[in-house]
């Protein structure tokens, strides 16, 4: 009879556990809200996933717009930029759509042309100038 005992002890445990992390505070995020800090969050994601993250060339943003995504709306941006590869050579414009959920940024993903074949590009100078922590070259 121990056994299911000490089930019962280790359940109710774990359901006390979960119980204190949820709170009567906690509000449930509201999935469109504007991203303030996009740009930022954007040079954060290309200079860690980008092989050479310095002299981006031909750099556009669009700024965030609400889009549909599925059945849902969601905050997104288009991003153009031309970067090196591993070998030192420029690959071309690549075009990411970013997407954001509750103002930050969630992915960041290649883009097709009807996802981003309209989209009111500006000059993403930020881009052009990103650097590696330890020295630009």
């Amino acid at each position: 009879m121990s056994q299911p005992a000490g089930n019962w002890f280790l359940t109710a445990v774990v359901a006390g556990m979960l119980a204190a992390c949820a709170s009567s505070e906690d509000k449930p995020v509201e999935p469109n809200l504007l991203p303030t800090n996009y740009k930022q969050e954007i040079l954060d994601t290309l200079s860690r996933t980008l092989g050479y993250p310095t002299n981006v060339r031909e750099a556009y943003i669009s700024d965030p717009a609400l889009g549909p995504v599925g059945k849902d709306q969601r905050y997104m941006a288009c991003v153009r930029y031309n970067a090196r590869d591993a070998n030192n050579h420029y690959e071309g414009s690549t075009d990411r759509i970013a997407y954001f959920y509750g103002g930050h940024l969630n992915q960041l993903i290649k883009a097709s042309k009807e996802q981003c074949g309209n989209a009111a590009y500006k000059p993403f100078p930020e881009l052009e100038k990103l650097c590696l922590a330890t020295k630009c070259e």
